[in-house]
Formats: C-alpha cells, sequence, structure tokens
C-alpha cells in the first residue's frame, strides 16, 4: 500500500506556525493497538458519560466519532481489497487493521475560536484552545466553523463540547489522562517542536525499514493547510487522510465567505444585465 498524500509545499512538511511554548499531542498511529484506554481515561478524568453502544454496521468501533461526550475516539479501520473481496494485501508490519484515536485538533489557527460570538472559546497559556462552560450560550456556531467536526452541542446542557486537553492537569504539571494511559506510547504529549522533531524522525525511521507511505498529518504541508497554520494535535499515518475520515487539505470555512460573496455578487450583476437586456429587446 502506498499513500499518495496532496502535499501543497514540500518546503512545508514539518512546520508549523504554533506560538513558543505551546503543547500537544503527537499520535502515532502505528503504535496504536486499539485498547481504548485513552477513550475510557477521557472519560474518567473528565467525568463524561458512557456511550450508548449501538451496532453501527461499519465497523467493529461502536463509539462511533468524537462528540459532546467522546472527547477521544479510537477508530478501527478495516483495509479491505480494492474489489472488495477480502482482506487487502498490505505490508508485512500491518494488519488488516488501522487503528488511530482521535481528538480534538486545538488548531494553531482554531476556525471555531474565530466564530465564537461570546468568547467562550479561548487560546490557553498552553496555546490549547477551550470551551468556557458557563460562558457558551449553547449558539452552535462553533460546529459547522470546525473543519474537523470536533465541537458538538450536548443534548444535556445545549452547550458545545470538545477535549480540553486536561487543562486542570496541565496546570498541575501533569500529562493529559488519555497519555498517561495509553500502553504503547502512541499518544505522546509535550511542546510542540519537540513533539515534531520526534514526529520527523520517527517518520524517516519508518520510511527507511520500508513503510514508505508514512507521513505526518498536521503540519503545514498537510492537516495544517490553508491558513490553519499546523495542528497542536497531530499525527503520523500510513494511509491516505480520508481513510482515516480526516480531510486531505482543510481550510477554515470562514475564509471562504469573501469568495463565496463575490461569487453571489457576480451571480446577481450577470442576472441583472440579463433582465435589462430581455426587457429591452421586447
Amino acid at each position: 500500500m502506498s499513500a499518495s498524500i496532496p502535499l501543497i509545499d514540500k518546503s512545508l512538511v514539518g512546520t508549523t506556525g504554533a506560538r513558543p511554548g505551546a503543547m500537544g499531542y503527537l499520535t502515532d498511529t502505528t503504535l496504536c493497538i486499539g485498547c481504548k484506554a485513552c477513550e475510557v481515561a477521557c472519560k474518567q478524568w473528565n467525568q463524561l458519560p458512557m456511550d450508548n453502544f449501538e451496532w453501527t454496521g461499519h465497523s467493529y468501533d461502536h463509539t462511533k466519532d468524537l462528540g459532546a461526550t467522546t472527547w477521544r475516539h479510537v477508530a478501527f479501520i478495516e483495509q479491505m481489497s480494492s474489489d472488495g473481496d477480502g482482506s487487502a494485501t498490505l505490508p508485512p508490519f500491518q494488519s488488516d487493521w488501522l487503528m488511530m484515536s482521535d481528538i480534538c485538533k486545538h488548531c494553531v489557527k482554531a476556525g471555531c475560536l474565530e466564530a465564537c460570538p461570546t468568547g467562550a472559546i479561548i487560546r490557553t497559556e498552553f496555546d490549547t484552545v477551550v470551551i468556557q462552560q458557563d460562558i457558551c450560550n449553547g449558539c452552535g456556531y462553533c460546529v459547522p466553523s470546525c473543519p474537523f467536526g470536533v465541537p458538538d452541542l450536548s443534548t444535556t446542557d445545549h452547550k458545545a463540547h470538545k477535549c480540553t486537553l486536561c487543562y486542570d492537569r496541565m496546570v498541575d504539571g501533569l500529562e493529559p489522562a488519555c497519555a498517561k494511559a495509553c500502553p504503547t506510547d502512541s499518544i505522546q504529549f509535550g511542546p510542540i517542536d519537540e513533539l515534531m522533531e520526534r514526529a520527523q524522525r520517527r517518520v524517516a525511521d519508518l520510511q527507511a525499514r520500508g513503510i514508505r507511505s508514512a507521513y505526518i498529518y498536521g503540519d503545514r504541508a498537510v492537516g495544517g493547510t490553508y491558513g490553519i497554520e499546523g495542528l497542536n494535535s497531530f499525527f503520523i499515518l500510513t494511509a491516505e487522510p480520508e481513510v482515516y475520515n480526516l480531510p486531505a487539505a482543510p481550510a477554515l470555512p470562514q475564509d471562504q465567505v469573501g469568495p463565496a460573496f463575490l461569487t453571489t455578487l457576480g451571480a446577481a450583476i450577470a442576472l441583472g444585465v440579463a433582465a435589462i437586456a430581455a426587457l429591452r429587446g421586447r
């Protein structure tokens, strides 16, 4: 299997616009065993209710996706042959399953933060993005403003919720609960600049061992694209982003407002000109 990764600029590989002192996650999917200890630890520390398990028909994973009460989610992705007839032909290092522990990306330039009209979403001293529950009014503007679909409105209190990167643990010098619980160090926590260097060394090592499809998702070249300036929660992947339900080239929705307005204005002018021409032709 070889991943075809849409790099917008090779010179941006491994670069990030993270602010000095920024903290975050490196999630190495090649080390994830799908134990879901991170999900359980997140729910326990943050006192989140259990998920309503139901048969999805799509995977052995029945916690589905990130949500208002699921701030860490381990996706089980079964690899099938291109004709859909049985298992895919995979390299020796890999089983038929890809595992990825997904999380809020704590974007360097966060769409949710820019869209919030009340100031409930703030950037902390650790460069993480947190929703202040006592200020959130549940308007939901942050939901479509996230290119990764992370913030979610609760059906219980009708406010937006997402990962806080365990802010309450970080202020006490503790690592987030999910990283603490991960038995394989698939989830690593630390300063972004150190994690990015570690990720580049890991990708180089994997590629040297024959895993040519390994790459970083969350630098300026892939994932942190089009004004996002990188992700403070980034990943090492071995297949195309869409395989992991991640956008290949995410962009901030609000950056599309200007072009959309100009397109609408142009269409309105064209219709006006056409109407005037039709009336004169009578």
